[in-house]
C-alpha cells in the first residue's frame, strides 16, 4: 500500500499544476515563478525519487518475487514438510525472515551485492513481460552459489561451529570460509527448491 507521505506528495504536486495551468499570469511574479520551478521540475523529482524507492522497496518482498506464475512452484517449496529443503527449513523456523525471504538469499553480500541484485531483478521483469519465461525446472542460478551469503548469518553461531560435518575435517571451516568447499556441495546441503519433485512432496500445514 502506498505511504501516505507519497499519496500527499502526489496530490500536492497536481494540485499545484491546475493551479499553473489555470493562472498562468502568477509567473508574472517573481513568486509565481518559484511556485511554477516548484511545480514543474522539483516536486515532480521528489516524487519520481519516491516512487522509485517505494517500488525498489517493494521489490524485497517475498510476495513481489512470487507474484510471476513461473516462480509459484518455488513459493510452495518453502513450504515442503522436510527439513532437507534448505529453503523450506529457514522459511519455516524463521531463519530468515518471511516477508523478505528470497532477497535475503539471494542477494550478494558485498559493496554492491544489493545494486548487481537489483539489476538481476530488472532482467527478470524484462524476461516476465517481453522475453520468453522459461520453464520452473530450467531456471538456474547466474552463477553458482557463493558461501559467503550463507555465512552472512551462520557465520559465528555455536550450532553452525560445533556440528559434526564441520569439524571432522580440521580444515573444512577454512574451505568454506574461502569458498573451495561449497556449502551445496552433494551429501551436505544440495536438496535446495528441487521444483520436480513437488509432486511427491508433503507440505507444512502451518504454513497455511
Amino acid at each position: 500500500m502506498p505511504s501516505p507521505i507519497g499519496v500527499l506528495s502526489v496530490a500536492i504536486a497536481l494540485g499545484l499544476a491546475v493551479l499553473v495551468g489555470a493562472r498562468v499570469e502568477l509567473t508574472r511574479a517573481r513568486g509565481g515563478k518559484i511556485l511554477a520551478f516548484l511545480t514543474l521540475f522539483l516536486i515532480p523529482a521528489v516524487v519520481t525519487w519516491w516512487g522509485f524507492s517505494e517500488h525498489v522497496e517493494r521489490a524485497e518482498s517475498t510476495r513481489f518475487c512470487l507474484s510471476c506464475h513461473v516462480m509459484h512452484d518455488f513459493g510452495r517449496s518453502l513450504l515442503v514438510d522436510d527439513p532437507s529443503y534448505i529453503p523450506a527449513r529457514h522459511f519455516q523456523n524463521n531463519l530468515v525472515p518471511r516477508d523478505r525471504a528470497c532477497y535475503t538469499c539471494h542477494t550478494d553480500y558485498t559493496m554492491f551485492g544489493p545494486i548487481h541484485s537489483k539489476i538481476r531483478g530488472l532482467r527478470h521483469l524484462y524476461v516476465q513481460y517481453l522475453g520468453t519465461t522459461p520453464a520452473p525446472e530450467k531456471i538456474k542460478l547466474y552463477t553458482p552459489f557463493h558461501n559467503r551469503e550463507c555465512l552472512y548469518c551462520h557465520a559465528g553461531m555455536r550450532v553452525f561451529l560445533e556440528q559434526p560435518k564441520h569439524t571432522k575435517q580440521p580444515d573444512m571451516m577454512s574451505k568454506l570460509s574461502s569458498n573451495q568447499v561449497s556449502c551445496m556441495t552433494s551429501g551436505c546441503h544440495d536438496i535446495v527448491h528441487n521444483v520436480t519433485t513437488l509432486k511427491d512432496a508433503t507440505f507444512w500445514s502451518g504454513g497455511k
